[in-house]
């Protein structure tokens, strides 16, 4: 079977995650599926102890810090699975928290549905906090935060899960970064956390081995069998990003994306985002259709009929959502546009 053949197979993947990986890294890794690097097995058979998969996951972890210039005094690690309160993760990440102490929300944007970030003025923040939380882009409601809050010598913790490596940040801006891997840089079992090292003092050794961030820095993140296949995929997708000319390429194609579909929805008396402009998110672009249920459940019907796929609201806010991450091609984009013309003419 061609790539052109297989091209044309797949489907336009507005999935929210696990999300669209590169055909690029799909094929390669298809043909080293059996017998990787001449090792006479695959990624998923071979020793994590051995010199090849330490040179995968090596390999991985130098990519990362070169594509986001994680400073020197950062350890990443790989982990096994998967505030400020501007939607549905921060709100699991405050449940979380106050199980084990206390938790101030200084603001939320909950009122109004999350449809804007709201604006974070320094006296709001407190000086003896042990850290500050925020989620960086909400999946759900569609907004991403552009500037992150400066909290001083307070250590800011961030949930990177949808956005990272789709844009530039300053990691020194952040205590602690912790991401998923299935929606920007490989499939979903692996998670990547980026840590200040001095804030590992903090780990106490009365805390179970495995939730010790300590512990998996000794052991390279293999204190246990890791998920070398993920480890094996996010490497791929790493060294594609860099070929496709790094963060800031990936940046200026994303934000190209977004901005031609939302100028599309805007410019449209049928469709409409009701996110605030400054708070939008480039990676998740939530809309409805008037507010019309039933409309918007044949769109979703008629949309995979024509070989787009995801695009159903999360279950928590109804609606549409197009999911448009690092890996799904421009050309994903100008497809939906298509059918949202012809779908409106149809149905106006």
């Amino acid at each position: 079977m061609t790539n052109t053949t297989v091209a044309k197979k797949r489907i336009h993947n507005f999935s929210a995650g696990p999300a669209a990986l590169p055909l690029e890294v799909l094929q390669k890794a298809q043909e080293e599926l059996t017998n990787f690097k001449d090792e006479g097995a695959s990624v998923m058979e071979i020793s994590h102890r051995t010199p090849g998969f330490e040179n995968v996951i090596f390999g991985a972890r130098d990519r990362l810090r070169r594509l986001m210039n994680i400073p020197e005094n950062y350890d990443i690690l790989f982990m096994q699975g998967g505030a400020i309160n501007t939607g549905a993760w921060s709100e699991k990440a405050i449940k979380e928290i106050k199980k084990l102490g206390k938790c101030d929300v200084i603001l939320s944007s909950e009122k109004d549905n999350f449809r804007y970030i709201p604006k974070v003025e320094s006296s709001l923040l407190n000086t003896n906090a042990s850290y500050i939380y925020t989620t960086s882009n909400n999946t759900i409601a569609g907004t991403q935060w552009t500037l992150f809050p400066e909290t001083g010598e307070v250590p800011l913790v961030c949930d990177m899960s949808s956005d990272i490596l789709s844009r530039e940040i300053d990691v020194s801006q952040f205590g602690l970064i912790f991401a998923g891997a299935q929606k920007n840089i490989g499939p979903s079992g692996v998670g990547i956390v980026i840590i200040r090292k001095d804030l590992l003092e903090r780990s106490q050794d009365t805390l179970p081995s495995f939730l010790n961030y300590n512990t998996h820095i000794k052991s390279d993140s293999m204190f246990n069998t890791p998920p070398t296949f993920a480890i094996y995929m996010i490497g791929l997708v790493l060294e594609w990003l860099e070929n496709m000319g790094g963060v800031p390429a990936i940046q200026e194609k994303n934000e190209k994306k977004a901005k031609k579909l939302y100028d599309f929805i805007d410019q449209s008396n049928f469709y409409q985002c009701h996110v605030q402009r400054e708070s939008r998110s480039t990676m998740n672009v939530v809309f409805r259709i008037n507010d019309n249920e039933a409309l918007e459940k044949k769109f979703v019907s008629e949309s995979k009929n024509n070989n787009l796929n995801g695009l159903k609201g999360h279950r928590l806010v109804g609606g549409l959502r197009a999911s448009i991450y690092n890996n799904l091609p421009s050309e994903s984009v100008d497809a939906l546009i298509t059918f949202m013309k012809e779908f409106q003419e149809n149905n106006s």
